[in-house]
């Protein structure tokens, strides 16, 4: 989508840029003014990082195409350092080490956000909220997306800054047996979050939130931690969930189509010279781009892998889990005080 909020962003740099030209002349690493018309980007080593430990996945190929193109615009005198769950698994992990200047660039969810007190971002994750990829991309891209931005920005006084909404895919039950009715998950353990509009949601079809780490949750569901888990395709066959007793059968509840976060620090991207903000601000565009494109192609792929690797795949109707989620989607929206954000979502539907 060409509407994105970044694409603001990169006219507002541009306009600033034009006006330092203006000036005694553009700095270069040294202090001195460039000779020319020529731009000098200043050295800047740049850590990104996500929580997926196989490097074949959707995240890797977005962190990929930032380190291209940051690399590329400043003729290499940005380097991007992309690690793929070396810096940690867990999402809480990789923050820590954002605001301790030990990453530059991470991935989160909606979920996590919120618990660190920016409640209203957790709408993202309310269940059935979209019906479609064009939907979510329409929201994301759009005066939403550029509005829960800004309140992550402000809320977090600047420790956050959202630099590019990436997806975790289309996410769907999948357990020790299949879903023919939403009365088959009661009293049914599933890991999921176990707080917040999340948690919510599951324990109102009648299922048990659980904790597991996304670590051991090959291990949970193979001995019978946990009777079920709840993910997208290309996140739990890759991880080989479907060949467990207890992650054998897909149904797809297609409950969320997932945001992800890709953040910065505020405090030091404002750091950064203009030129920097420009290119990296580029390179997050054209990582949100590669990492939709590989998500979206990856999504049928793992189906197919999944059914030849032994998964039984079934439908179900979706109404009855849908009208369960649309009270919770105006309770929160009422307790989050962001009930136009709620509207505007609906409308684009």
């Amino acid at each position: 989508m060409k509407k994105s909020f970044l694409t603001s962003m990169l006219s507002a740099l541009a306009f600033l840029i034009i006006l330092a030209g203006c000036g005694n002349g553009q700095e270069t690493s040294g202090g001195e003014p460039s000779a020319g018309d020529t731009e000098v980007v200043d050295s800047l080593k740049i850590i990104a990082a996500h929580n997926q430990t196989s490097p074949e996945n959707p995240y890797q190929d977005g962190l990929m195409k930032f380190k291209e193109v940051a690399e590329s615009e400043s003729d290499g005198a940005i380097e991007v350092e992309v690690h793929a769950g070396t810096l940690g698994t867990e999402e809480s992990e990789l923050v820590e080490r954002l605001k301790l200047g030990g990453a530059d660039v991470v991935l989160v969810s909606p979920g996590f956000m919120s618990s660190t007190g920016i409640k209203e971002v957790d709408l993202l994750a309310l269940p059935y909220l979209f019906e479609s990829y064009a939907h979510w991309e329409s929201v994301v891209d759009g005066e939403v997306g550029e509005e829960l931005a800004q309140l992550v920005n402000e809320k977090s006084n600047n420790d956050f800054k959202i630099i590019g909404y990436w997806t975790a895919g289309v996410r769907h039950y999948y357990g020790k047996q299949p879903l023919e009715s939403i009365e088959d998950l009661k009293g049914m353990t599933i890991r999921t979050q176990t707080s917040g509009v999340v948690s919510d949601y599951w324990q109102q079809v009648g299922a048990i939130p659980t904790s597991v780490a996304w670590g051991e949750l090959y291990q949970a569901l193979q001995q019978n931690v946990v009777d079920s888990a709840e993910n997208a395709y290309p996140y739990y066959i890759q991880q080989n969930h479907h060949k467990t007793p207890n992650g054998k059968y897909t149904t797809e509840t297609a409950h969320d189509y997932t945001t992800r976060l890709l953040l910065v620090s505020g405090n030091k991207f404002d750091s950064f010279t203009d030129e920097q903000k420009e290119i990296l601000l580029k390179a997050a565009e054209a990582s949100v781009e590669a990492e939709r494109e590989a998500l979206y192609a990856q999504e049928d792929e793992y189906k197919e892998l999944a059914v030849s690797g032994g998964a039984e795949v079934n439908e179900i109707d979706r109404v009855p889990f849908i009208e369960i989620a649309q009270p919770i989607h105006e309770k929160a929206a009422k307790e989050m005080g962001i009930e136009e954000l709620l509207q505007k979502i609906n409308e684009l539907k």
